[in-house]
C-alpha cells in the first residue's frame, strides 16, 4: 500500500488524465443524484478483502459514481450557493494532498500557514480589519461561526468573571443562517432573534433595552449577517457596530456567501461597518473561487481567540512558543492546509482578477434580474441584492415548481430548485460562476 510501484505509476497517469479532463469540461455535465438501490444495483460492493485494483476503482468512479454528483460549478447551477474554482486552485489542491503537510502548527507547516496568512490578510485588508488581525481557515461557515462565537463567550466570562457560570445570550437577526442557531445549541446558550429580514442597529438596541437585568448580563454576542444566504440582505453593520461598541458586546459579522462582495469596488459600500466587527467570516469556496472546503475565519484581535482555543497537553508544549499556531483559533488541532488552493489562486491571478470576477457575477444578476422582469410570467418578489434573485411563476402551486425544478435537472439544462419567502414557494438563484450568461440566464426563463 505504501509503495510507488508500476502499478501506481500508471494510476497515477490514468487519475492525472481524468483529473485534466475534468477540468477542460467547460460547461461539465451537470448530472443528477440517484437513489440508493440504483447506486447499489450499478457499483456493487466497492470495498472487498481482495481489493478491486487500481483502474477497475477509478472506473468505477468515472462510470458510476462520478455522474450520481451534481456538478457545482456548472453555470447553471443556481441553487443554495453554488462554487466556481479556478483552475489553477483546483489544481493545487492535488499539490496540497500530496504534500501531506499538517497546518496546525507554525512547527509543521510553517511555509502552508504564511502561505494562508497572506490569503487571510488580503480579506482582513478588503474588510478593514487592523494590521493586528488574523485567524485560520476552517471547514465551512458553520465552524467558522462557532468558533468565533466561543471566542466571543470566552472573552465576556473574562471581561466578566461574576458571570462564569451563566448561560450565554446571542442576539442575531431572523435573516441569520442555521448555523448561528445550531452554534448557540452547541455551546448550550440562547438565542434572541430581532428585526426582520435586515438586522439594524435600532432592533439590536431595542432588543436590549427590552431584556431584563438578569438576562441583559448574559448577552456576550451579536451575530450579524453580510449577505443572507437566501435573499443576499446586508445587516446595518455601521449602526450594530455602534450598538456593540457602546455595550461593549463582541460583534460578529457571518459573510459566508456575501462577504466575498467585498472585493467588488460596486458593491463595497454596502458592508461599510464590517471594520467595527470582533470576527468575521467568509467562505472562498462560494463565491472567491476556491475548491471546497474553505472558510476564511478572521479576528481583530486574535490573541482573544487564542485563549479561548488553545488546547493544552504535554506533547503540545512545542507548539506554545508564541509562533502562529492556526489550531490556537478555531475549534480544531488537526488541520490540512486547506487555504492553500484559495491562495496559489490569488498568487497566480492577482487580486484585481478576483475583484473583475466578481463584478462579472454582479452584472450578471442585475441582468437577470432585468430579464424576470420583462418575463410575462415571471416577477421580482424582493429587490436584487448582491448575486440573488427571488421570482415567482405566476399562479404556481408549490407541487408546479417542484416538478419544473425535478424537469430542469433530469434533462441537464441546470439546477434551479424551490424556496420559501415569508412562507411562498417562489424560485432563486444564486449566480457565482463568472462563467454564468446572459444566455444560461435565458435558456431557463424560456422554459418558464
Amino acid at each position: 500500500m505504501h509503495q510507488i510501484k508500476p502499478d501506481i505509476e500508471a494510476l497515477s497517469k490514468s487519475i492525472l488524465a481524468y483529473a485534466m479532463e475534468r477540468l477542460r469540461m467547460h460547461p461539465p455535465s451537470i448530472d443528477h443524484p440517484l437513489p440508493q438501490t440504483t447506486l447499489e444495483a450499478l457499483a456493487g460492493q466497492t470495498i472487498t478483502a481482495e481489493g478491486l485494483g487500481g483502474e477497475q476503482a477509478l472506473t468505477l468512479f468515472i462510470e458510476t459514481l462520478a455522474p450520481a454528483c451534481i456538478s457545482q460549478d456548472h453555470p447553471r447551477y443556481l441553487s443554495f450557493v453554488p462554487t466556481a474554482p479556478s483552475e489553477v486552485s483546483t489544481l493545487f489542491d492535488l499539490v496540497v494532498g500530496t504534500s501531506n503537510i499538517c497546518a496546525s502548527s507554525w512547527l509543521e507547516g510553517a511555509g502552508a500557514i504564511y502561505a494562508e496568512n497572506q490569503a487571510l490578510r488580503w480579506i482582513s485588508d478588503i474588510a478593514g480589519f487592523p494590521a493586528q488581525a488574523g485567524g485560520a481557515f476552517v471547514s465551512g461557515g458553520t465552524a467558522g461561526n462557532l468558533s468565533a462565537l466561543v471566542a466571543a463567550r470566552h472573552d465576556w466570562r473574562h471581561q466578566h468573571p461574576e458571570h462564569a457560570t451563566k448561560r450565554g445570550l446571542i442576539v442575531s437577526s431572523r435573516g441569520a443562517h442555521a448555523s448561528i442557531e445550531q452554534a448557540a445549541h452547541v455551546m448550550d446558550a440562547d438565542l434572541v432573534e430581532s428585526g426582520s429580514h435586515q438586522l439594524t442597529g435600532s432592533d439590536v438596541a431595542k432588543t436590549i433595552a427590552a431584556l431584563n437585568t438578569e438576562d441583559r448580563s448574559r448577552l456576550f454576542a451579536v451575530a450579524c449577517t453580510a449577505g443572507t444566504t437566501n435573499l443576499g440582505v446586508i445587516d446595518d453593520m455601521q449602526g450594530i457596530g455602534d450598538v456593540c461598541s457602546k455595550e461593549r458586546i463582541w460583534f460578529h459579522v457571518d459573510g459566508a456567501y456575501g462577504g466575498a462582495a467585498l472585493a467588488a469596488p460596486s458593491a463595497r459600500p454596502l458592508f461599510d461597518g464590517i471594520e467595527m466587527a470582533d470576527s468575521f467570516i467568509v467562505d472562498p469556496h462560494k463565491w472567491l473561487f476556491a475548491p471546497f472546503d474553505c472558510c476564511a475565519l478572521i479576528y481583530a484581535d486574535p490573541v482573544k481567540a487564542r485563549k479561548a482555543h488553545r488546547q493544552h497537553g504535554d506533547y503540545l508544549e512545542v507548539f506554545y512558543d508564541g509562533t502562529w499556531n492556526p489550531s490556537d483559533y478555531a475549534h480544531h488541532l488537526s488541520r490540512r492546509a486547506r487555504g492553500l488552493p484559495f491562495w496559489f489562486s490569488l498568487a497566480v491571478h492577482g487580486t484585481q482578477a478576483y475583484s473583475d470576477a466578481v463584478e462579472t457575477t454582479l452584472d450578471c444578476a442585475r441582468e437577470a434580474a432585468t430579464m424576470i422582469e420583462a418575463h410575462p410570467n415571471l416577477e421580482m418578489v424582493t429587490e436584487q441584492r448582491l448575486s440573488i434573485c427571488v421570482f415567482r411563476r405566476k399562479g404556481w402551486s408549490p407541487e408546479e415548481y417542484r416538478a419544473w425544478s425535478d424537469a430542469l435537472l433530469e434533462r441537464g439544462d441546470g439546477l434551479v430548485t424551490p424556496t420559501k419567502h415569508e412562507g411562498e414557494t417562489v424560485l432563486r438563484f444564486c449566480i457565482v460562476n463568472p462563467r454564468t450568461s446572459r444566455e444560461d440566464i435565458q435558456l431557463i426563463l424560456d422554459t418558464l
